[in-house]
């Protein structure tokens, strides 16, 4: 089910705590960018290299800076951090899709499974024994939930998510489809014919405030358990693996890839497909560039790349050649360096 949502400008600066100029009266009844807004519905700046577009713009109001304002013809609300403000004025006019609370026939759910008040479980849910789940959440379908696991209060899995086995899950977390919480780490010991499986015998715990995406794996401990903290937000198609840590309110970009018992601090963002090896420790508001691999712990705040930077293929491969010789080119340095360090130092050389 959706429903249209319809909030004059002045409701508007109330409940995003910003300061209107304009008219209070003027409805609006969406968002659009600046060059797509018409007449009803509400835009932003947020990079200044788009400022050319507010005399322009037909959007029935703006959020802007206040230094930007005076180039808007259009109502104004006013903030300090316009990206932050659209962020909660976006979640205003989402449509309501919650659906009814309640059981569906096709779910499968064992008998001393815990539900709360106001629980919606879609068609073809399987929950196992000993599961607990909060006031509010909403189970879609063909989801899984193993035994023993925990899911907070408000709670929204999409369909097809898979949980398993003694997982315990914050409030108001978000998993989309086709998250798997809980799989075996990859853990092995060769014992020289073959690989040993290693029984992976903790959990997963998340925390509160997550959100994690489609096609993403948060893999069990081996023996602790893999913690994602408070707050963290987890893009799509990650690889979280055995026993790492993930700090409160990190971010971590799609398709990258964390090894096992890796450690990562608070407000740390991880760009888009980095690979961090494993048993590395980062620290707090750590940034790391996409495609990077981190091969070492970092210890200090600040941004951090690898790799090498796009070229045309021809200048590229010239260069990897190069690249191939630096090891005998710093040999060869160094026999120069001694060499002239030698011609200095010897008796009854002229200057």
């Amino acid at each position: 089910m959706s429903t249209s949502t319809v909030h004059t400008l002045g409701e508007l600066a109330d409940l995003l705590e910003v300061r209107l100029v304009g008219d209070p009266s003027i409805l609006i009844t969406g968002l659009a960018t600046l060059k797509s807004a018409v007449p009803g519905q509400l835009s932003f700046l947020s990079n200044p290299r788009y400022s050319s577009h507010l005399g322009q713009c037909r959007a029935s109001a703006v959020i802007v800076e206040a230094e930007h304002a005076s180039a808007c013809q259009a109502a104004q609300l006013i903030s300090s951090t316009p990206y932050v403000t659209y962020a909660r004025a976006s979640q205003l006019f989402a449509a309501a899709r919650r659906p009814a609370s309640g059981i569906h026939p096709t779910a499968i759910i064992a008998s001393d499974v815990h539900l709360a008040a106001e629980v919606s479980i879609a068609a073809h849910v399987v929950i196992e024994s000993g599961v607990r789940i909060g006031t509010g959440s909403v189970i879609g379908a063909g989801s899984y939930i193993g035994a023993d696991s925990t899911l907070g209060e408000h709670c929204i899995l999409y369909p097809n998510v898979t949980i398993y086995q003694g997982v315990a899950i914050g409030n108001r977390v978000v998993l989309h489809s086709s998250v798997v919480i809980g799989a075996d780490g990859f853990g092995f010991a060769f014992d020289g014919r073959r690989s040993v499986k290693i029984a992976q015998l903790g959990g997963v715990k998340i925390g509160d405030d997550v959100e994690i995406g489609a096609g993403t794996t948060v893999d069990r401990g081996a023996l602790d358990d893999t913690i994602i903290a408070h707050g963290v937000k987890i893009d799509n198609q990650v690889q979280i693996a055995h026993n790492c840590i993930i700090g409160e309110h990190t971010i971590i970009c799609g398709c990258s890839a964390i090894a096992g018992s890796t450690s990562i601090g608070r407000y740390c963002t991880i760009g888009g497909g980095v690979g961090v090896i494993g048993h590395l420790q980062i620290a707090d508001k750590v940034m790391i560039s996409a495609m990077s691999l981190v091969s070492q712990s970092i210890s200090e705040a600040g941004i951090y790349s690898s790799g090498t930077g796009l070229l045309e293929s021809k200048e590229w491969k010239r260069n990897i050649v190069r690249f191939r010789q630096l090891d005998d080119m710093a040999k060869r340095l160094r026999e120069l360096e001694k060499l002239a360090q030698g011609r200095l130092a010897a008796p009854g050389d002229s200057v």
